[in-house]
């Protein structure tokens, strides 16, 4: 649910970055921050209370050009990780514009993947959106580790759909440009098909 800003002409639009505990969500979104001209972005904000903490920021990605006139500044979020911060999760989840799963590869983690994969269902639900609607996109994360599930089953079982995928080692920012390049595309061909003619 982007909203536009008439007097700066920008269309916000929001991303957030979902998975299980210690995914690299917060990693992926420090990795973009550190590497973003800071020129075109806002401060890093870090909301933390004494048991979760939520991360977020917005930039301005020049390269992706203008919708009628307007610039499209993203908004990134991280949720919190474990299942107990469910009413967090949804709050952060209202208004969303594209969702990246960030899956963790490791064979002891790959319950808790398919765990947060159907909460995400249920949660966007809950808010009115259909999972298999919304600009959607995937990432393989910790990669580089040594026991890793194989991509093609992470695929069969996080990604029936095959919707765009990516495998990363967000740590060293392997694939984390790719997801987001991948992530924002699809957000601003919806926005593009939403416009009226």
């Amino acid at each position: 649910m982007s909203f536009i800003n008439y007097s700066s002409r920008e269309i916000n639009c929001k991303i957030v970055y979902y998975g299980p505990g210690l995914c690299g969500k917060t990693t992926n979104l420090q990795y973009i921050y550190k590497k973003t001209n800071p020129d075109s972005k806002g401060k890093m904000i870090s909301l933390a209370t004494e048991t979760e903490r939520t991360l977020f920021f917005d930039f301005l990605p020049l390269a992706l050009g203008e919708i009628r006139g307007f610039k499209t500044r993203f908004h990134l979020y991280t949720v919190p990780g474990q299942v107990f911060y469910d009413a967090s999760r949804k709050l952060i989840l209202k208004g969303v514009d594209g969702v990246v799963f960030v899956a963790d590869s490791q064979v002891e983690r790959m319950e808790a993947n398919l765990e947060s994969i159907d909460n995400l269902r249920i949660n966007l639900a809950e808010q009115g959106y259909n999972l298999d609607a919304i600009p959607f996109v995937i990432q393989y994360n910790k990669r580089d580790l040594p026991n890793v599930v194989p991509v093609g089953e992470m695929k069969k079982g996080l990604n029936p759909r095959g919707i765009p995928d990516y495998e990363a080692v967000a740590t060293d920012g392997g694939g984390v440009f790719d997801t987001l390049k991948s992530i924002a595309k699809l957000v601003i061909m919806e926005l593009k098909q939403g416009q009226p003619g």
